[in-house]
Parts: C-alpha cells; structure tokens; sequence
C-alpha cells in the first residue's frame, strides 16, 4: 500500500527515514537515522501562503483551527497590498523608460509638450508619460516630385516636372516648428518654380535655360524653407521634363529644330573664321614687316645718297670748275646711255660726231639708228645730215680701199 494512500498504515515519508508530522519537538518529528530526502512541494507553498498571509495582517500558524483556536492573532495591515501593488507599478515604469536611439536617428525630447533636449544614437532613459521621445531619421534622402502647368513671362503656358531631394538638417525644428513639413516643402516648391518660370521665357524653359532654372528654383526654395524654420537642408533640384502644351508641341518642336540648325550655322562661322582669321593676321604681319624693309631700305639709301653729296660738296668747294665739269660729263654719260636716239653735230668746222657711238651708222650692235636718230620733226632727214653722211662715207670708202692696198 502506497505511503500516502488514504486509511493505509504508512503515513510517513519514505524519504525521511521517520515520521515528521508527529512529533512534538520543534522541528516535526526526529530524523532517526536516516538522511533528509526532498523537500516536500506542499509543505513550501503552505510556507510561503502562511509568510504572505502574515505580511498582508492575516492568520497563521501551525495547528491553527477554526474561529481562531490554537493561533494568536494579529492586526491586518491594510497598506501592504497597495504598496507591493505601487513598488510592481513603479518597476513596470521604470522598466518603459528605456529606449535605443538608432545610429541614424536623433530624438527629440518633449518634457510635457516643452523640448527638453536631442538625444544621440544610444541606449537611453526617460520617465515615461512625462517626457515624450520622437525619433528623427537624419540621414535619410527624402524625395518630391511634381508636375505643373504654368505661365511664363512671354504668356506662354508650359509643364514642367521637377524633383526635389533633401535631408532633415535640424531635428528640432523639423519636429516642433512645422506640422506637416512634408506638405509645407511641397507648397514651398510650387511658389518656387512658379516665381522663377514667371520671370523666363517659353523658348528659354524648353532649350538652355533649364540649367539655370533648377538652380533658381533651388535657391528660392532654400530660401523658403529657411524661413519658415522647417530644418530641412535640399540636396539637388531636377528639371526632369519641360514641354509645352500638347496642341502646339509641334510647332514648338520645329521652332527649336530651326534654333538647332541656327546655332550649328553659327559654330561653323566661328570655325570657318578662326581658320581664316590666322591666315590673314600672318599676311599683314608679312605685309607689316617687308614696308619696315623697304623703309629701312629706302632711308639707308637717302643717307648713303646724302653722305655722297657731302662729299661731292666737299670737292667741288676745292675745284668748282673741275666738278662742275665732271658732273655735266656724267650726268650726258647717264642720260645717252639709256635712249635709243642717234644725236649729230653738224656744224660745219667740227668733226662729224655720234651719239651715243655705240649706235652709230654701221659701227653698232644696232644698225637702225640712222634711220630714227637723224629725222626731223617731219619724218625726213635733214639735208645738211645727208650731206655730211654722203661726204663721210665716201671718205671712209677711199680709206679702206688704200689701206686694203697697203696690205697687198
């Protein structure tokens, strides 16, 4: 029969070597011999129930009846339970006051609706309830896009679409200054892109004018948000399409062709002109530098021309008649040295004379000078020249007939 089974003899515990319930020393009966075995799991919930019961003013106690017989009593403390209550209520908020702030995080602390502070990336404490944490992602590239039809300054409608970038720069502004800093930048970009598109031309928005576009509207906008605190820094601004309006894209589309072809006619000029440009430059600095020849040339000349005459001077205050004389010999010498004409003296007392003798008749390298050289303003010979020739030559004739029989 079972140890424990009801009416059975064995009312002992196996594992304690001899009775523990009655005994009446202090401890619950001696251990005769043997060795303690497990502690028994009843026996210790009936422990602990009898300490809370005492911490809570209950009864308790061994061998306690009904109606308070064989215990003492003692006055139940009706604090105990609401301060275990309050210490368990005081851990549990404690233990919601713990955070972790992510490295690309920043909190923003709120001491009853008031800023408190920023926190950094880590783990961090504050009373729950009373401060109220709101994380920041900072690193984090947020992006808009929007796609609006508008006039420009020359009354033409034109769409653009344009896209936004930007970080939170400052996380308290970004939280407490605005309430909805999302819509705030997209009514900022609007009034942006509206203001810089107003003050533009169509054909100035749809070819090279975009550039400078986004970075006005990037400034503006900047400008905005900087104004109104939102803590929003932009990172770029994209002037993703520019268009005109669908019924007159087509003609928009050949009015920029045409500028195309105009720009490229012009890059040609400018290509056609710096390669003649050059060339030219080069021929008048030749030009340039053979006039500073010439006129080196031409003044070398005059001083040696100037510097002769003084010399000459300087003789003919010697002897003026003897250069006076020399100087008529060589200017005849020059002047009948360059004309074909046959000049004769025909006086009667002088010798018959050439000029110049070189072509004189039959004695030259030309023959054909008497013929030009002796005629008079009428085309004919003069009388007198014929005579002489006549008289001449039959001179000559009757010389070389008796030098020919000299010779014999």
């Amino acid at each position: 029969m079972a140890w424990n089974e009801p009416g059975g003899g064995n009312q002992h515990d196996p594992w304690s070597g001899g009775g523990r319930r009655g005994g009446g020393n202090g401890n619950g009966g001696g251990n005769r011999g043997g060795k303690q075995g497990p502690p028994d799991l009843d026996e210790a919930l009936k422990k602990f129930q009898d300490k809370l019961n005492s911490m809570l003013g209950g009864r308790g106690g061994k061998g306690g009846g009904r109606g308070g017989q064989g215990g003492s009593g003692k006055p139940r403390n009706t604090l105990a339970l609401p301060g275990l209550l309050l210490v368990i209520a005081l851990a549990i908020w404690g233990a919601m006051g713990f955070y972790l702030v992510d490295q690309a995080e920043r909190g923003v602390v709120l001491r009853f609706g008031k800023f408190q502070e920023i926190v950094t990336p880590g783990l961090h404490w504050n009373p729950p309830l009373i401060d109220d944490v709101r994380m920041v992602n900072v690193t984090r590239v947020r992006s808009l896009t929007q796609t609006q039809s508008m006039l420009t300054r020359d009354e033409n409608i034109v769409e653009v679409e344009i896209s936004a970038q930007y970080q939170v720069n400052n996380p308290r502004d970004f939280v407490l200054n605005v309430r909805n800093p999302q819509l705030s930048i997209e009514n900022a970009l609007d009034s942006a892109l509206r203001h810089v598109v107003g003050g533009t031309d169509m054909i100035e928005i749809l070819t090279s004018g975009r550039e400078i576009l986004g970075s006005s509207v990037a400034s503006r906008l900047q400008t905005y948000l900087d104004s109104y605190g939102t803590g929003i820094r932009l990172q770029t601004i994209n002037i993703e399409s520019t268009s005109a309006p669908a019924p007159v894209i087509d003609a928009f589309d050949d009015v920029i062709r045409a500028r195309e072809d105009r720009q490229r006619t012009i890059n040609e000029g400018m290509a056609y002109a710096n390669a003649i440009i050059p060339a030219a430059q080069g021929q008048a600095q030749r030009l340039v530098e053979q006039g500073q020849g010439y006129r080196e040339s031409v003044v070398a000349e005059a001083q040696g021309q100037v510097n002769r005459f003084n010399a000459l001077l300087t003789q003919y205050q010697t002897a003026p008649e003897i250069m006076r004389e020399r100087l008529y010999l060589d200017t005849i010498t020059e002047v009948f040295g360059k004309t074909p004409m046959v000049l004769i003296d025909v006086s009667e007392d002088s010798p018959l004379m050439y000029l110049p003798l070189d072509q004189r008749p039959g004695g030259g390298a030309s023959g054909e000078g008497d013929g030009d050289g002796a005629r008079g303003e009428s085309g004919e010979l003069d009388p007198r020249v014929l005579e002489r020739l006549r008289t001449t030559s039959s001179t000559q004739g009757s010389n070389a007939s008796g030098i020919r029989r000299e010779g014999r």
